[in-house]
C-alpha cells in the first residue's frame, strides 16, 4: 500500500487530468475522475477518503457554470470534513474563488497552472493538520448555553442529536459529550451516514457473516459491536436510506442487531449520537425520514449556533487559530487592525467555523508576521453571498427564524433590520466605489433617501 497522500482530481478535460497525473505521480497517489457523480460514487468505494482534491468548477452537465463544482465541494466536505480542496478552475472570476472558498475550499488556483506550483501548494496542504480534539471556543450566550446543555446531557444513557449549520462543529460537540460523560474511558466511534453507499450501511453498522456477499471472505464486526458500551456517533444521519432506518430503530430501543447473514440476535449498549445539517422535520414530512426513528433520535436535541450568531466569539477563534497554524508552519502570526477587525466581526462566515479556519491558514501563508488592514483582508471573504437575502420563500424566512427565536429566547427584529440595512449600503458604495447617486440606483432610492439613510448610520454626521 502507497504511502504517498492521496489526492482526488475532478476536471472532465482528459488533457488536464492525464498532465496532473504524469506531474504529480511521483509524490502523490492521483485518482483522476470527470463529474460530480463519479467522484461521489469512487468515494463511497475508497476505504479512506483522500486526505486532498483538486476540482474544476465547470464540470458537466453545466459545463460553462460553476454550480455543478460548488455542489461537489459541499459532497466532499460532507463525505469527509477534514478533506483540503483547491478549487482548479478556468472560470477565474473574483466572485466564484470567495464562493468556493466559504463553501469549505482551502484555496483557488487558476488554470492554465504550472505543475511545480501545484506541487508547492499541495505540498505546504499535507503539512498544516486538522486540529483535533479541539475544546468548545467561546463565550457569548448562545455557545454558553451550547455547553450548558453539553454538560446537561453528557451522563444521560439517551441519544442526542445534533442539528446545526454545514462546518459548524457538530462532531466537536458529539465529541465533547462522550468525553464529559462517564463513558469517557470506553469506545467512541465515528461514521459519516454520506460516506457510504447506500448497499455498504448494513454491513458497516452492524457487521456481516462469512459467506454473507461476494467478497466477504471472513466475519468481520460492524460500528455497534466494535462500539460496545461507548459512544456510537453517526454524522449526516438524514442521508441514511429509509429502509435502513427500521434496523437503527430497532437498535436503538431495545439494543438488538444481526451481523449481515447470520440469524442469532446480538446486544449493543452503545449511546447513539447523531447529527444533521438538514432539516430532518422537513424530511419526516416529505417521507424521507421515519417519524418514528426521529422522535427517537430526538429524546435530546442540540442545536449548534451558526458562527454569523456568535459575536466576539469570531475574535476568539481567530486568536485560536492563527497562534496554532503560524506555530505549525514555524512563522510570526499576522494580525488585524481596527479596521480589518471590524470588518472580521461584520462578516457573516456562511462557511462556519471551518470557513473561518480556511481563512486564517491562507492569511498565515500569506501575511506571516504582518499586519493587516480591512483592504487585504476583504479579497479572502465572501461578502456578496454574506448579504442576508430579503427575498425569496417567506414560509423559508419564517422557518429560520422560528429556529433563531426558539435557541436564542429572544430577538431584536429592529437591530437585524438595521444591520441588513447597513450591509447593503455598505455594498452598494463599495461595487460603485463610493458614487452615492449610483450606489442609490442599484438599491432602488432616491439619492437623497440613501444620504438620509447614510446620515442615520453615520450617527447624523
Amino acid at each position: 500500500m502507497s504511502n504517498k497522500p492521496s489526492l482526488l482530481v475532478v476536471d472532465d478535460d482528459p488533457l488536464i487530468t492525464d498532465t496532473l497525473a504524469f506531474a504529480l505521480a511521483p509524490d502523490y497517489e492521483v485518482l483522476a475522475v470527470e463529474s460530480r457523480s463519479q467522484a461521489v460514487d469512487l468515494l463511497r468505494q475508497l476505504p479512506a477518503a483522500p486526505q486532498l482534491a483538486l476540482v474544476d468548477l465547470g464540470l458537466p452537465p453545466t459545463p460553462h457554470r460553476p454550480d455543478e463544482g460548488f455542489r461537489l465541494i459541499g459532497d466532499l466536505l460532507s463525505h469527509s470534513p477534514g478533506m483540503k480542496i483547491f478549487v482548479l478552475s478556468g472560470q477565474n472570476d473574483a466572485a466564484s474563488a470567495r464562493h468556493a472558498r466559504a463553501l469549505g475550499a482551502l484555496e483557488f488556483i487558476a488554470k492554465p497552472a504550472d505543475p511545480a506550483m501545484l506541487k508547492r501548494v499541495l505540498d505546504r496542504a499535507t503539512q498544516v493538520a486538522a486540529p483535533q480534539g479541539t475544546e468548545l471556543i467561546g463565550s457569548s450566550a448562545p455557545m454558553e448555553k451550547l455547553k450548558t446543555q453539553i454538560a446537561q446531557f453528557a451522563a444521560s444513557p439517551f441519544p442526542v442529536l445534533i442539528e446545526g449549520e454545514s462546518g459548524s462543529g457538530k462532531e466537536l460537540v458529539a465529541q465533547s459529550l462522550h468525553r464529559l460523560s462517564t463513558r469517557n474511558a470506553r469506545p467512541y466511534f465515528a461514521l459519516n451516514c454520506a460516506a457510504l453507499a447506500p448497499t455498504l450501511v448494513e454491513a458497516a453498522l452492524f457487521g456481516y457473516a462469512k459467506g454473507a456477499f461476494t467478497g466477504a471472505a471472513a466475519p468481520k464486526s460492524g460500528y455497534f459491536e466494535d462500539a460496545q458500551d461507548g459512544t456510537l456517533f453517526l454524522d449526516e444521519i438524514g442521508e441514511l436510506p429509509l429502509e435502513m432506518q427500521a434496523k437503527l430503530l430497532r437498535v436503538i430501543e431495545n439494543g438488538e442487531f444481526q451481523r449481515l447473514g447470520e440469524t442469532q440476535p446480538r446486544v449493543s449498549r452503545a449511546r447513539v449520537i447523531t447529527a444533521t445539517n438538514r432539516d430532518l422535520r422537513q424530511a419526516v414530512k416529505d417521507g424521507n425520514f421515519r417519524a418514528d426513528l426521529f422522535h427517537r433520535l430526538s429524546v435530546l436535541s442540540l442545536q449548534v449556533p451558526p458562527l454569523r450568531e456568535l459575536d466576539r466569539d469570531k475574535l476568539a477563534l481567530l486568536e485560536h487559530f492563527r497562534h496554532l497554524y503560524a506555530g505549525q508552519s514555524g512563522v510570526q502570526p499576522f494580525t488585524l487592525d481596527e479596521s480589518a477587525e471590524a470588518c472580521w466581526l461584520r462578516y457573516a462566515f456562511p462557511g462556519n467555523v471551518r470557513e473561518l479556519r480556511n481563512i486564517v491558514i491562507r492569511l498565515t501563508t500569506k501575511y506571516a508576521g504582518q499586519r493587516l488592514s480591512a483592504a487585504e483582508l476583504e479579497p479572502e471573504l465572501d461578502l456578496e453571498a454574506a448579504l442576508p437575502a430579503l427575498g425569496g420563500d417567506p414560509g423559508a424566512i419564517a422557518g429560520q427564524a422560528l429556529r433563531q427565536l426558539e435557541r436564542a429566547g429572544s430577538f431584536n427584529l429592529d437591530d437585524t433590520l438595521k444591520a441588513w440595512e447597513r450591509g447593503y449600503i455598505e455594498a452598494a458604495l463599495r461595487l460603485t466605489r463610493g458614487n452615492v447617486s449610483q450606489a442609490a440606483k442599484l438599491l432602488g432610492v432616491n439619492r437623497t433617501t440613501l444620504y438620509s439613510r447614510m446620515g442615520e448610520k453615520l450617527g447624523g454626521k
